[in-house]
């Protein structure tokens, strides 16, 4: 059985079509199918079902999936640490992020990053904390960048970051230079699913118990919210990057009101050399930026 066999599989599960797979590797459709059907063939069971929907993997697909995950990883990795004997800088580098990252940390990092090593190849995949833990430990990335704690991950802290609250510019609490969470007990609260378990305890602590009126995934959604007066946010302070016009946050003022941002992997000593050096730039490039 060849690599090639077994990238062609996991670009088709990954991808979720034969004619995308076929666009991505720039090989024939029939080249795909004739992969597929050799690597069945090999195994001595069927890993797809096809049908008007697309694709999907069959029981067996979905264990061999773990396996095929692990040797296409691991030959990465034998690449990039042979690359580095031969004193070349090459690779690709999987990461999972959030949205506030992608929009505050990652533009920074990249650069700082890709200027230094042009020839490693950074693929960004974006979703919810819950998606970025278990991409980690499917081995779809190669690390995350997460809120800890992260059952059975190794996590590295990076930074603390403090929450806000978001508040319409006309609104009663809108002078104050912080607000404690005893202000917030009559208030209508916004909040955003990731950092909901968070401030509940913060809340809980506290002995409040406000109406929780919305909790959505997206931030701007949240401050959108806060702008049209459905009520106030809390919010992690880096999410507030690009505030609109009529809204204005306001520190805070509890302890507990603190989380930390983290990188989250299955190992930090197993790393390709790529997702080590993409580590490494991150976390100079917030020394540099936030100290």
């Amino acid at each position: 059985m060849s690599i090639g066999k077994y990238e062609i599989f996991h670009t088709v599960v990954e991808l979720g079509s034969l004619t995308k797979a076929s666009e991505s590797l720039n090989i024939s459709q029939s080249g795909v199918s004739h992969a597929i059907s050799s690597l069945e063939k090999e195994l001595g069971f069927s890993l797809l079902t096809r049908n008007k929907a697309g694709i999907r993997l069959t029981v067996n697909g979905e264990r061999m999936l773990l396996y095929i995950r692990e040797i296409l990883y691991l030959n990465e990795k034998m690449l990039q640490e042979a690359g580095e004997i031969r004193g070349l800088e090459i690779g690709t580098v999987r990461i999972g992020t959030f949205s506030s990252i992608s929009a505050v940390w990652l533009p920074g990092i990249l650069k700082k990053f890709m200027d230094q090593y042009p020839h490693i190849k950074v693929d960004i995949v974006e979703g919810k904390q819950e998606e970025i833990s278990l991409w980690i430990s499917q081995g779809i990335v190669d690390f995350g960048f997460l809120m800890p704690p992260a059952a059975d991950l190794e996590v590295l802290h990076l930074k603390r970051e403090a929450f806000c609250c978001v508040v319409p510019e006309t609104h009663h609490l809108g002078a104050e230079n912080s607000i404690k969470p005893n202000a917030l007990k009559e208030e209508k609260l916004i909040l955003q699913n990731s950092t909901l378990k968070i401030i509940h305890n913060i809340l809980k602590s506290n002995k409040l118990s406000p109406e929780i009126a919305f909790h959505l995934d997206d931030e701007q959604a949240v401050i959108s919210m806060v702008k049209n007066s459905l009520g106030v946010a809390i919010l992690p302070d880096i999410a507030l990057y690009n505030l609109p016009d009529g809204v204005k946050k306001i520190p805070l003022s509890d302890d507990r009101a603190i989380f930390s941002i983290g990188i989250g992997s299955i190992s930090f000593k197993n790393l390709p050399p790529a997702a080590e050096k993409f580590i490494a730039a991150s976390t100079l490039w917030l020394n540099e930026h936030f100290t």
